[in-house]
């Protein structure tokens, strides 16, 4: 064991924000508040966002065989959007659910219910970065423009989904893999089929890797009447994860299937093995899931990062096959 002492709790901290994170440690104390609303001491909403973006920008250059400059923008400009945007919705879920965060023990320590920012600091943070954002998205193709100019109803709808249905993950879905679509189009030039799949993949996973994270609140969320898909399941949890991960496994086969050219067999194949890695990954997270183990919850959701970044690194591979 460490003699060292363990690190003191930074003042305003998350509960539930990693221990001795980067905004905890270095960032200025003015802006600690302003980065804790948009997440950035919790970095793994932001690669849920990000990565959808980068299976459909690869999925699209390995569908036509064209590696641009202009795709390592795209790359580039997902990553600051997806930064920048999921602390945009986080920013409006938080303002739009302040009231409930208060009522949970997970979230009573998030900015607003703890009173270290107003609501109206809070629509003037969400204000600059949702502009930013805008400032990346103008430099994409027309069509994408349009794709992320829609996304914002969905982003609007969702923090108000778990009032009036018992799927409110299915808009987290809608929302959060939008940049499947956009990504594809950015290269394309228009959203087609394969885009299609691999976003309804997308939104399968982000059923699967949500429902896990919700059951860490279905106590609270029982009392105070807020509704998710953790608690509709219940005990069958485990049955509907199996299914989640199933379709999204499928889908994105059927995306790989309909992108890639039928003459190319090795990138199919490369390709397609990223996929099973993933498999494999969400299977064993489905078998250390414990609905009573709020810690275990927590770090199977966050390897969820590690299970989408497997089918990026295959199909960036498949690009040199």
């Amino acid at each position: 064991m460490s003699d060292q002492p363990p690190m003191p709790e930074a003042e305003g901290q998350v509960s539930d924000a990693v221990k001795g994170n980067w905004v905890d440690r270095y960032a200025p104390a003015p802006m600690r508040p302003y980065f804790r609303l948009s997440r950035l001491d919790r970095p793994i909403g932001t690669w849920l966002l990000l990565l959808p973006c980068w299976w459909g920008l690869l999925l699209a250059m390995l569908s036509d065989g064209q590696a641009r400059w202009q795709d390592l923008w795209i790359l580039a400009g997902c990553g600051v959007g997806a930064i920048l945007m999921r602390g945009a919705g986080c920013t409006w879920n938080d303002i739009t659910d302040r009231h409930i965060d208060g009522s949970v023990a997970r979230t009573a320590s998030r900015p607003i219910p703890s009173g270290q920012v107003s609501v109206k600091q809070a629509l003037a943070w969400l204000a600059a970065q949702a502009l930013v954002a805008l400032c990346i998205l103008l430099t994409f193709h027309p069509m994408a423009i349009l794709l992320g100019v829609i996304s914002l109803v969905p982003v609007a709808i969702y923090p108000f989904a778990k009032r009036f249905t018992w799927w409110p993950q299915v808009f987290l879905g809608i929302a959060f893999n939008w940049g499947a679509l956009l990504a594809w189009t950015a290269h394309r030039g228009v959203l087609e089929w394969p885009a299609v799949i691999l976003y309804l993949a997308g939104m399968a996973w982000t059923l699967f890797y949500d429902t896990i994270y919700a059951h860490q609140d279905t106590e609270d969320d029982a009392l105070i009447g807020v509704k998710s898909t953790a608690r509709l399941f219940g005990e069958a949890s485990p049955k509907w994860l199996a299914r989640f991960m199933k379709v999204s496994i499928a889908l994105l086969l059927i995306a790989i299937i309909t992108a890639i050219p039928r003459a190319e067999t090795l990138v199919l194949v490369v390709a397609s093995l990223g996929v099973l890695a993933m498999a494999l990954h969400l299977l064993w997270q489905l078998r250390r899931f414990d609905p009573e183990d709020n810690d275990t919850l927590l770090m199977l959701f966050r390897s969820n990062r590690d299970a989408g970044l497997l089918p990026v690194l295959f199909f960036a591979a498949a690009l040199f096959a």
